[in-house]
């Protein structure tokens, strides 16, 4: 099997609620990456209702769960007729994160991967992170290895940077080993949430909410006094570790500048991790869209700092399109994760195959 491209669609359903991310891709799990169509279909009201509900791993999670797995195999069905897909090999199917405790060796994301086998005809790979977490590792960010298979042909050291509901950033060096990747803070979560409770809209579009605004300077330094700035990587998130630093008394204009200043701010403090500066970073993730926290991001760091379509690829395809990837890597037994990605003890394959009826 080793080296021919398999056909491979992804799903990602993120931690900003935002809705489903599908990608199909050819790849051999390894340097090789055809990129093919993809598309989003946002969450409906009353299952964005319902994964808000279990976020933490409470209440009528089984029904939740159900409902989410049957919206997957209807968006895959739906991707596959529209875009005239055809063969696909596997399915790598991340499910939606209510929980992330890799302290307590526990990450929790929901979908069931044998009812989408069933709902589909097609194989399914899913439950990506709970191996490297049982093995002490942190189970994210887990697409750093598509980072560095796509970015074989740029310029380095480079930094690939997701903001979805937590940031996270992959640094990559020019040797084949130079990778370097953890959670950098909040990202799109707390902005969203605000711009929900104060506005009714499930986002800043625009950063037109935050551009109206002043930054808190003093909720913004205190934010920063955070360890988790200062600890060494590997590290992750759960999407509302962060939750306590909500700046509440503050205007609704004033609370999103600050928690986009909050976002920036972060992810600038992990550059003192980094082996060598990052000539360029490449932003994937809704926060690209945030025309108030790119600039931000420019300014603190120094260097470009671009979306990732600059590079040719498509930053609303690029996490479901790496969980396409993984499914194939999966399936070859190849690591998921490494010391450097997650801080698990050796490199470590994992997934689950569910085989089609």
């Amino acid at each position: 099997m080793s080296g021919r491209l398999l056909r491979a669609i992804g799903l990602m359903s993120g931690t900003s609620l935002d809705g489903i991310d599908v990608a199909f891709i050819e790849t051999d799990g390894e340097q090789r990456v055809v990129a093919g169509p993809a598309f989003t279909r946002p969450y409906d009201a009353a299952l964005r209702q319902g994964l808000r509900a279990v976020l933490g791993g409470k209440g009528a999670v089984a029904e939740v769960e159900r409902a989410l797995t049957l919206a997957h195999a209807e968006a895959v069905r739906a991707f596959i007729a529209d875009q005239a897909v055809a063969g696909v090999d596997v399915i790598g199917f991340h499910g939606h994160t209510i929980l992330h405790r890799p302290d307590r060796r526990r990450t929790w994301q929901i979908g069931d991967g044998a009812l989408l086998a069933a709902g589909t005809g097609i194989d399914v790979v899913s439950d990506f992170r709970s191996a490297d977490v049982a093995a002490g590792g942190q189970g994210a960010p887990f697409a750093p290895l598509y980072h560095q298979a796509l970015a074989q042909a740029l310029e380095k050291p480079l930094c690939v940077l997701n903001l979805g509901g937590v940031g996270n950033v992959t640094w990559i060096g020019a040797g084949a080993g130079d990778l370097l990747a953890f959670d950098t803070g909040p990202a799109n979560a707390l902005i969203d949430d605000w711009a929900l409770a104060h506005t009714g809209e499930p986002l800043d579009r625009d950063g037109a909410l935050a551009a109206a605004g002043r930054v808190d300077a003093a909720h913004l330094q205190r934010f920063l006094a955070h360890p988790f700035f200062r600890r060494p990587p590997p590290k992750s998130l759960d999407r509302d570790d962060f939750a306590a630093f909500v700046p509440g008394a503050l205007s609704a204009a004033d609370g999103a500048a600050t928690l986009t200043a909050m976002t920036a701010a972060a992810v600038a403090a992990a550059i003192v991790h980094f082996p060598a500066p990052a000539r360029r970073w490449l932003v994937t993730g809704g926060g690209r869209h945030n025309p108030v926290l790119m600039a931000e991001l420019a300014r603190r760091l120094g260097v470009p700092v671009e979306p990732v379509e600059r590079a040719g690829w498509n930053g609303d395809a690029l996490e479901a399109q790496a969980f396409a990837y993984l499914a194939v890597r999966s399936l070859r037994g190849l690591p998921l994760s490494l010391p450097a990605t997650t801080g698990v003890p050796a490199p470590m394959p994992g997934g689950v195959l569910y085989r089609a009826p």
